[in-house]
Order: C-alpha cells, then sequence, then structure tokens
C-alpha cells in the first residue's frame, strides 16, 4: 500500500467510523500530505509500513524551524492518529511516533468579550438593511447557545423549538445536543424570519436553513468572520475577535454568574469536561465563591 491508498483509506476511516466533520478530516490530513511532499522531495522511498522513527523526525525537525510549539505538537498527534489507524487494520505492529517527543504547551486562555463589548458589537449592527436584521440574529443566536460557526451556518428551520425553549444542534462529529435559548435570541430570529427571510427567493436545498444570504443560499463560514470582523472594527473594540470568541464569551459569562460547569460542558458539546474546565481558568473568583459557598468553615 502507498502513501495515496493509505491516506484516502485513513480518511474513509475519519469520516464513516469515527464520524469526523469535513473541517477536522481536512485538518487531520493536512501534515500527513505535508510529511509526504517532504519524502518525495528528499527521494526518501519509505512506505507508510515501513517508515521509521529517525526519518519522521527529521521531517519533524525540519517543519519545526517554521512552527510554534503548539503546532508542532498537533502535527505529532495528526501523525500519530494515522500510525495508531495503521496498526488498528494490522498493516502496522508498532507506531514509530511513540518516542518522539511532543513539546511542551502552555495552556492558550481563550479570548473573550465582556457582557458591555456584546452590547458594542450588536449596536454597531446597521439595522436599517435586511441584511443587519439577519446580522443581529446570527449574533444574538452565537452569545445565546454558544455555538460553533459550523453549526451556526447549519442550523435549521426544523431545528427550533421556541416553544420549549432549546434548539437542536448537529456539532462535531455529528453529535446532535439541544441548547436553551434565550428569549431575546428567539426573538430576534422570528423577526428575521417574518420580516426578512420571508421575502427572499429561496434556491431549492436550502428551503429549511435558517441563516441566508440576498441569494437565498446558505451562508459560508468565511461570511461570518467577515460580519463579525467588520462590525469589531466599527465599534472600536481592538480586539481580534472571531465567532468563536462569542461562544467562549458565553461559557465565561454563565460560568461567573455560577453556572455549573457539567451544564456548561453539554451546552458546548465537549466531550470531555476538561476541555471545558480552561474556563475556569479565566475567573478565578469562580474558584473562591464556590469555597465561600459550599466548604464548612464558610
Amino acid at each position: 500500500m502507498n502513501w495515496n491508498q493509505a491516506i484516502e483509506e485513513y480518511q474513509k476511516y475519519l469520516k464513516i467510523e469515527r464520524g469526523l466533520s469535513n473541517n477536522t478530516v481536512t485538518s487531520y490530513l493536512r501534515d500527513l500530505k505535508k510529511m509526504v511532499l517532504y519524502l518525495e522531495d528528499m527521494n526518501i522511498t519509505k512506505t507508510p509500513m515501513t517508515i521509521k522513527q529517525d526519518t519522521i523526525q527529521q521531517f519533524i525537525y525540519e517543519i519545526a524551524k517554521k512552527l510554534s510549539s503548539r503546532s508542532q505538537a498537533r502535527m505529532i498527534s495528526g501523525l500519530r492518529s494515522f500510525f495508531e489507524y495503521l496498526i488498528f487494520e494490522n498493516l502496522r505492529d508498532t507506531n514509530p511516533t511513540d518516542l518522539i517527543e511532543t513539546p511542551k504547551i502552555g495552556r492558550k486562555l481563550p479570548e473573550t468579550l465582556s457582557e458591555e463589548d456584546i452590547n458594542k458589537l450588536i449596536n454597531a449592527i446597521d439595522l436599517s438593511t435586511s441584511e443587519g436584521e439577519r446580522n443581529r440574529a446570527i449574533l444574538e443566536s452565537l452569545y445565546s447557545c454558544g455555538l460553533r460557526v459550523s453549526e451556526l451556518i447549519n442550523l435549521r428551520i426544523s431545528d427550533l423549538f421556541f416553544n420549549e425553549g432549546f434548539i437542536r444542534v448537529v456539532g462535531k462529529g455529528n453529535k446532535e445536543r439541544f441548547v436553551p435559548i434565550h428569549q431575546r435570541a428567539q426573538k430576534y430570529i422570528l423577526y428575521y424570519m417574518k420580516d426578512i427571510r420571508s421575502h427572499l427567493s429561496i434556491e431549492k436545498e436550502f428551503e429549511d436553513t435558517l441563516f441566508l444570504n440576498r441569494r437565498g443560499k446558505g451562508l459560508s463560514r468565511q461570511m461570518i468572520f467577515m460580519i463579525i470582523n467588520s462590525l469589531s472594527i466599527k465599534s472600536n473594540l481592538n480586539k481580534k475577535i472571531s465567532p468563536h470568541t462569542l461562544r467562549h464569551s458565553f461559557a465565561t459569562h454563565l460560568l461567573k454568574n455560577g453556572a455549573d460547569l457539567r451544564a456548561i460542558q453539554q451546552m458546548l458539546g465537549h466531550q470531555s469536561i476538561t476541555t471545558t474546565e480552561v474556563y475556569v481558568h479565566l475567573d478565578n473568583t469562580f474558584l473562591k465563591k464556590i469555597v465561600e459557598k459550599y466548604h464548612p468553615r464558610s
């Protein structure tokens, strides 16, 4: 089996058996393909079954000159996953990345906005345009529900359960979860649907897609980034923000106001509680409040 065949089979495994999204699969394959190009450039004729640690170490060393420690760690993790797959398929007996040391990286705390910043961002929207009404509903949805940008653009009208106060979200790996949605976000979504969306000429495959562009098609990830970046500049926030910043802000503000960490984990769709725990480090007063409230000596 050559590299192209192995990568093609690995891609199917990631999509079908592990149920990963296209974006995640692309991320897994990116560094693997870089290594294959490196082998070709160096005229190294090793196959996925015969390549050894020293060759992979050499590749990482050459690439590492241009990468941060975090990117190096991601690369090693991706390569390790590929060779674990080969072992799983009985194509290899050992993983050549097992003894490659992953660089130490500190925990990177996510950028967040204050409640005042959120209001500035939303108040900067020009509501005299049809796109303005839509964009207000988008920002309120991101902040109200802590959505990933991919979850937002794939949100459907049939996912809205406003009578119950929830929306259905399809997250990473096509895993579904139900997330509470604030009445304020509900109100602006209903405004948008009644006053803007109902007047669009909607393309056939997008009848159920909630947020649309002027041509009646779904929005792209890049479009959401552009909307938020434009509003950030307009409101003079002087911060580099993205749709994910609203997701981080959602979690941080809930935690700050006393929400349970497990509940936040469920709403964000995190598989592991350790992923959610990063928000504790943003505001250590949360830990102090827990001790003051629950410790018997308090």
